[in-house]
């Protein structure tokens, strides 16, 4: 029997009336939804007076890592600017650094942040901890050349979208257990955080269609971990395994009540509160994996979007001139 599950927001139900669905995976479909075209980023470019700079850094083994860099153009700044350092969603088995980065562009306008996206390893080609740690070479060559840059280096915000939103948590908590760099706040929209898919909210989005589902989370999160028993699992990797969540910079975590991951995503905001930390938590009422990325004009998705720019613009200050 089908477990019930929380009603979706009318609106989006009626968007999503019109967007085929799935409910698992596959090596040979994964192959198709690489192919497809991927973030069409001169668009987004058009309107904007944004500066562009594609870079590679090397990762831990020396291969490259793809990012790319955005800045706002012919800027007479008098104080160094917030960086928006960008993890892209997909499983951490497709995307790229365009995917979602209308999100971090639209910070890039409110405030001048600089927003660097990274083009992290994906699996099944990469596995373990691969793509964290390509994610977080690309966070210290940030903080390495923050002067060249223009950013405060005080004012450096990571932040991902479901896989990246995972990879955000997992590369703070790295950045906490080695000491570098500062990280001013982080921003997990949405985010996979737990390969154990054991929640009631992963039984509730199983045995059906759907744009994220247990069985399509079990098959990213296998890619991911190759050949790692579950004891073996690092919680950089997996970050809801992490047993000590203190010392996190503030976070803002939103999610939907109609997703799979809404709660591990709880359940992370609840635990850093209990070790003393700051978090602000938005579960969203009838909204599924994505909404807001997907549909972003949608009423509810326009709120989600203000709502954590708001809160982005509180931060921010604090840390130093905005």
């Amino acid at each position: 029997m089908t477990t019930a599950r929380p009603a979706l927001d009318r609106e989006l139900r009626e968007l999503l009336a019109d967007m085929p669905l799935m409910s698992q995976l596959s090596t040979e479909f994964l192959g198709q939804l690489r192919r497809l075209p991927s973030t069409p980023i001169d668009s987004l470019l058009a309107h904007r007076r944004v500066d562009r700079r594609d870079i590679t850094v090397p990762a831990t083994d020396g291969a490259p890592i793809p990012l790319s860099v955005f800045s706002p153009a012919n800027t007479d700044r008098i104080t160094a600017a917030p960086c928006i350092y960008w993890m892209h969603g997909g499983g951490m088995v497709m995307g790229d650094r365009f995917s979602q980065i209308d999100i971090p562009l639209e910070w890039l306008d409110a405030f001048g942040a600089v927003v660097v996206s990274v083009d992290y390893r994906l699996a099944p080609e990469a596995t373990g901890t691969a793509l964290v740690d390509d994610c977080y070479q690309g966070l210290l060559w940030i903080a390495e050349h923050a002067e060249e840059l223009g950013i405060d280096p005080a004012r450096i915000v990571v932040a991902g979208a479901s896989a990246g939103g995972g990879l955000a948590a997992g590369v703070t908590l790295l950045a906490r257990d080695l000491g570098t760099p500062a990280i001013a706040a982080q921003i997990l929209i949405c985010p996979m955080l737990d390969h154990r898919n054991t929640s009631a909210s992963s039984r509730q989005y199983s045995g059906g269609p759907g744009v994220w589902t247990r069985e399509m989370n079990e098959f990213a999160w296998r890619a991911v971990l190759g050949d790692l028993t579950d004891e073996a699992v690092p919680e950089y990797v997996s970050p809801a395994l992490a047993e000590d969540l203190s010392g996190l910079p503030t976070t803002y975590i939103d999610t939907g009540s109609a997703e799979v991951f809404r709660d591990e995503d709880t359940d992370y905001a609840t635990r850093i509160w209990a070790a003393g930390g700051q978090a602000e938590l938005h579960v969203w009422a009838g909204g599924f994996h994505g909404f807001d990325a997907l549909y972003p004009k949608a009423n509810i998705s326009a709120t989600a979007r203000r709502t954590r720019t708001d809160w982005l613009a509180r931060v921010l200050p604090s840390n130093g001139a905005a």
